[in-house]
């Protein structure tokens, strides 16, 4: 009798406390897997980040590179004489076929981010598809520049829950934009893409351009000018984006708070 009642009061210590170390592990596993919660914390749904919520006027540029680099140094001459740093993303379609190009990018300052081995739709991947991906375009990235990229960006900008989730869980941050410049277009002037541009430019704005667009080096230092003018500091997607304590509305604003 006296046996099976010191069973009872140990049993009835010990799992509450079981219980509790069980919570207070997942606790301090879900609090420091801060960027997952918090993107889908506001929104009903996972999503990348596409501007940043800020006071401050600042706003990324950023390039992604696929194909092409006819126009790519007189871009980079541009960045280096308004001593501007910009985000990069690269695949390893363009790595491969231009990694002096690379590593000068990397030499200038400049930040460099995923954007997949062969630029495919993610949405359309496996998860195991996904992962190879990611880790074969990180792995080149780091052999060519030496550079240990933290963002993403999908091609195409084709993301779902499962791309998100899977981005994240590697470690990374995904990156969409909210400024289109529609620099790839044929049929676009520089004017056209300029004006667009500066028409939709407010603090937190991420801007996607691309590195070889026929007209992006010749707007992209009247950008940078009116920017100046307009008291805007253009900073890489790494320098504007929180890197904690935040989450993503339903508009893939990144906010402060949770």
């Amino acid at each position: 009798m006296i046996l099976m009642l010191r069973r009872r009061c140990l049993t009835g210590v010990i799992i509450p406390l079981l219980f509790f170390c069980l919570g207070l592990y997942f606790g301090v596993m879900l609090a420091d897997y801060q960027p997952l919660a918090a993107l889908v914390g506001r929104s009903g749904r996972l999503l990348p980040i596409y501007s940043v919520g800020t006071d401050e006027k600042k706003v990324a540029l950023s390039f992604d590179a696929t194909w092409g680099a006819e126009y790519t140094p007189r871009l980079l001459d541009t960045l280096a004489q308004h001593q501007v740093k910009a985000t990069f993303f690269l695949t390893n379609i363009w790595l491969e076929k231009y990694p002096e190009l690379a590593k000068q990018i990397a030499a200038a300052g400049h930040e460099i981010g995923l954007h997949s081995r062969s630029h495919p739709h993610f949405s359309a991947l496996s998860e195991a598809e996904m992962i190879e991906e990611l880790q074969t375009n990180s792995r080149l990235v780091e052999e060519i520049t030496g550079y240990k990229a933290e963002l993403f960006r999908p091609p195409f900008g084709d993301y779902n829950d499962t791309v998100i989730r899977t981005v994240e869980r590697l470690g990374y941050r995904a990156i969409q934009w909210d400024v289109d410049s529609l620099d790839w277009m044929e049929n676009m002037t520089a004017e056209e893409i300029l004006q667009r541009v500066q028409k939709g430019i407010k603090p937190g704005s991420i801007v996607l351009f691309h590195n070889n667009g026929r007209y992006t080096a010749d707007v992209l230092g009247q950008l940078l000018d009116y920017l100046k003018k307009e008291g805007y500091q253009a900073v890489p997607v790494g320098e504007l984006i929180y890197k904690d304590d935040y989450y993503v509305d339903h508009a893939g604003v990144q906010r402060r708070g949770r």
